[in-house]
């Protein structure tokens, strides 16, 4: 599950309205004292550590449930919601940076950059929180960080959209039989089942 959707979810959890992505950081800056809010809510972060550039976000989904159980019945209190809120994004921006930084020195590895950047798009790119770590993170591995101005950082369907518009003006247009894939693995030796007949 990518981290934007995990977002959405979570702010659908605690009832905080959509997009989720703004709502949950609005809520994390309210958030007190974000040590103890962790510490707090000490949520999971799924293969982190793990010397594979995999990352997954469901489990954390899973947790922040879990997390709104243990509270009181009936709307989240404002303080609860911003800690929880706080917990959230701190967990996913460490799961990104772990996953991150693995990525780039296999890509290092690989291509022997001098001047190697990392590019940061989509409505998570948005998130100051985790934009900040993601530029610390640049910092120290030797990056250099790229991204959209904020208001070009919108959900991703946009920007799949502005693609295609850009596609159809080249002239790069599908015709109307091709095979459309749910999921895309990144492994590129992964076995992709097809089905036999799938037209739009």
């Amino acid at each position: 599950d990518a981290v934007g959707e995990a977002f959405d979810k979570t702010a659908k959890l605690m009832g905080l309205g959509y997009p989720g992505g703004p709502a949950v950081e609005k809520f994390a800056s309210q958030c007190k004292d974000a040590k103890a809010a962790r510490a707090r809510f000490d949520l999971p972060r799924p293969l982190i550590g793990t010397d594979s550039c995999d990352f997954s976000f469901s489990g954390l989904k899973t947790a922040v449930k879990r997390a709104i159980d243990t509270l009181p019945a009936g709307d989240i209190d404002p303080r609860d919601a911003a800690d929880l809120a706080s917990a959230f994004q701190q967990t996913a921006s460490e799961i990104l940076c772990d996953r991150t930084k693995r990525a780039m020195v296999r890509y290092l590895d690989l291509t022997k950059t001098t001047t190697p950047q990392l590019v940061v798009a989509g409505g998570v790119a948005a998130n100051k929180y985790i934009c900040n770590a993601l530029k610390q993170l640049c910092t120290n591995q030797g990056f250099v960080f790229a991204a959209p101005p904020q208001k070009l950082c919108t959900d991703n369907a946009a920007m799949i959209a502005w693609a295609g518009i850009e596609r159809a003006r080249l002239g790069m247009i599908d015709t109307p039989d091709f095979i459309v894939r749910a999921r895309w693995p990144l492994d590129p030796d992964a076995t992709i089942s097809q089905p036999k007949s799938q037209k739009v």
